[in-house]
């Protein structure tokens, strides 16, 4: 029996490996073609803007808005459009935190036995889904600046830190003299966002198949604990994939607050643009900025995918 179980053991092992990866494409001549045809494209578009509307194009300002030279320090500091983008990402990375939380939240009312709390669930989500972002940020944010956020007392609060913790809440949250406008905006975007991370909360759980709930109820346990310790462990794995790309969706998504005087990375562009006329090469150095935000995300969401499956 030793002898037979060593034979197989080889066997059993490359049962159990992963697969190999498939072997990379390369660019076709119908890929090559569609590459020269984009340039061709880039190319006109640019011919286009020059002549039919007189525009010299000069890249030569867009640079020191990154980076400029400071006489004081006798060093590079950043400016304002690289201060935008440090903002754009704290949205990103606080909005996401609590628009999780809230639309946890709203996905397990979605999914609840109570019909109150569906009405109340799919209500919420249907006024977001469903109404323009525009209005919906427009309505919060004047909403909570002059009635949620005066109250949070942020300014005394603020005022009463020694110098260690201004600077540490400046790195988190950016200026502290607008520190209520960005949580105000911050609050707008994470109320959008949690309708539909709710959705894939809703849809995550939903997936599970009702022969897990019954089975966990078979052994008498209650439903929360069947919730919990059951449907939501599978529920949450399932959720990966739709819950990063939402976090991709919300870098592009943030720019919308830049409507109501948030300091962001399009709050930034717009002013540089207008002070600089020069449009576009503001306009295409910040589309580019974001989409290489995006692309790295993007490629680092899809590794983390594939390890996680793996391990699966």
């Amino acid at each position: 029996m030793d002898r037979e179980a060593a034979r197989r053991l080889p066997a059993a092992r490359a049962m159990t490996r992963p697969p190999p990866p498939a072997p990379r494409k390369r660019l076709g001549k119908l890929d090559w073609i569609l590459l020269v045809l984009a340039c061709a494209a880039a190319a006109w578009f640019a011919w286009r803007v020059s002549q039919l509307n007189n525009y010299r194009w000069n890249w030569a300002p867009v640079p020191q808005f990154f980076l400029r030279w400071d006489e004081t320090s006798q060093s590079w500091v950043a400016n304002v459009l690289l201060h935008g983008l440090f903002n754009t990402i704290r949205l990103t990375i606080f909005g996401m935190v609590l628009a999780t939380a809230i639309g946890f939240g709203i996905g397990l009312m979605r999914t609840a036995r109570d019909p109150f709390l569906r009405l109340v669930g799919r209500s919420y989500v249907e006024l977001m889904r469903n109404t323009p972002p525009l209005v919906i940020i427009f309505v919060l944010y004047f909403f909570l600046s002059s009635q949620i956020v005066p109250q949070l007392g942020l300014e005394a609060r603020i005022a009463a830190l020694s110098p260690e913790a201004r600077a540490t809440l400046q790195f988190l949250f950016g200026d502290p003299r607008l520190i209520e406008n960005f949580v105000a905006g911050l609050l707008c975007l994470a109320l959008f966002e949690a309708a539909y991370i709710a959705e894939i909360v809703r849809a995550g759980i939903e997936s599970i198949p009702r022969g897990q709930w019954e089975a966990a109820a078979s052994m008498g346990l209650p439903r929360r604990h069947v919730l919990a310790r059951v449907i939501l462990p599978q529920a949450i794995a399932r959720t990966v994939p739709p819950m990063c790309n939402q976090f991709v969706s919300l870098v592009k998504d943030s720019s919308i607050v830049s409507l109501v005087s948030i300091q962001e990375l399009t709050f930034m562009a717009t002013d540089v643009a207008v002070s600089t006329t020069r449009i576009y090469e503001v306009w295409i150095t910040v589309a580019v900025v974001y989409f290489a935000v995006c692309f790295m995300l993007s490629l680092a969401f899809g590794r983390l995918e594939r390890s996680y499956a793996a391990r699966r």
